[in-house]
């Protein structure tokens, strides 16, 4: 069975048959072994034997490996599931900070950021008055003011990007 492996910021393709394994394109021979009553398994890949104690984490295909007094953080996916997830990934759009949007609908009385300012999380980057109140709005995050929508005085909708982020 073939299944894509990430490790750190690296995948890697891993195609694993009964007495080997082929690592991205390298076949090596390899044979698992649990040793009973403990949740430790060995490892041989070619003469090398390793100790190996396996975790499943919350989400599918997230795992903790402890191999040889060492931990690792892996994911490891068949094919399929891979794709998708990469293809579901390119659906969502880009992330990275989220933009301030009115919660509802008012006025803008004081803007505190300017195109190119550093922000961080908590933050008050805007004033808007609704419903003779003021409200200041605050970044969610960390991020750099990549352009400020409206102007003071401006009548804004509920739902409008008011500052963008990057």
């Amino acid at each position: 069975m073939k299944y894509i492996v990430g490790l750190g910021d690296k995948r890697f393709t891993v195609d694993v048959e009964p007495d080997a394994v082929t690592v991205t394109g390298r076949r090596i021979p390899a044979a698992l072994e649990d040793i009973e009553g403990t949740p430790v398994r060995t490892v041989t890949i070619g003469d090398t034997v390793h100790r190996v104690v396996v975790r499943r984490r919350e989400s599918r295909g997230h795992y903790v490996l402890w191999i040889d007094g060492f931990t690792y953080d892996v994911e490891a996916l068949d094919e399929r599931t891979r794709t998708i997830r990469d293809l579901t990934a390119e659906a969502a759009g880009p992330t990275g900070p989220k933009p301030l949007v009115a919660p509802m609908p008012g006025l803008i009385v004081r803007v505190h950021v300017a195109p190119g300012d550093e922000v961080q999380a908590g933050q008050g980057l805007v004033v808007m008055e609704a419903m003779k109140m003021e409200n200041e709005l605050r970044a969610t995050g960390p991020g750099r003011v990549k352009r400020v929508a409206f102007a003071v005085g401006s009548a804004v909708e509920k739902g409008a990007i008011l500052v963008e982020l990057e």
